[in-house]
């Protein structure tokens, strides 16, 4: 499905068109900027997930788009020890604010889909603290 943004319907010398593929991209990105948001999931039933630092930017988004509203659902990952709703509330202030800013669509609504929860682990095993300390 394509979309052509409200105020860009016709132009003097033709017309503006945002393939859905876009939004998805702009949505991902606007989601992996708020702070404990591990990556996004693909979903249970592929059992696809990406950490951050991925090149696919739209997986686990997915847009429904219209000629003048957009809808976006959103599957993510956690970190541990976050509190979840705040994390989901600002994704959707997010999402909807970069979307509107450069599409000039307006987001009737932005979903977001929890599918797991991401613990850190250290950085340096044990053992290398161990041999720092013998030296």
């Amino acid at each position: 499905m394509s979309t052509i943004a409200a105020e860009y319907e016709k132009t003097d010398i033709g017309t503006i068109q945002i393939a859905p593929e876009v939004i998805e991209v702009i949505a991902g990105l606007a989601t992996i900027e708020v702070d404990g948001v591990a990556g996004m999931s693909g979903g249970f039933a592929g059992g696809i997930v990406e950490l951050l630092g991925r090149k696919n930017l739209s997986k686990g988004v997915k847009v429904e788009v219209g000629q003048r509203e957009a809808a976006v659902d959103v599957s993510i990952i956690v970190e541990y020890g976050n509190r979840i709703p705040e994390i989901a509330s600002e994704i959707q202030r997010n999402v909807k604010r970069s979307i509107e800013m450069m599409t000039g669509l307006h987001v009737v609504e932005v979903n977001v889909h929890i599918h797991d929860v991401h613990f850190k682990t250290p950085d340096k095993p044990e053992e290398e603290d161990f041999l720092h300390r013998v030296k």
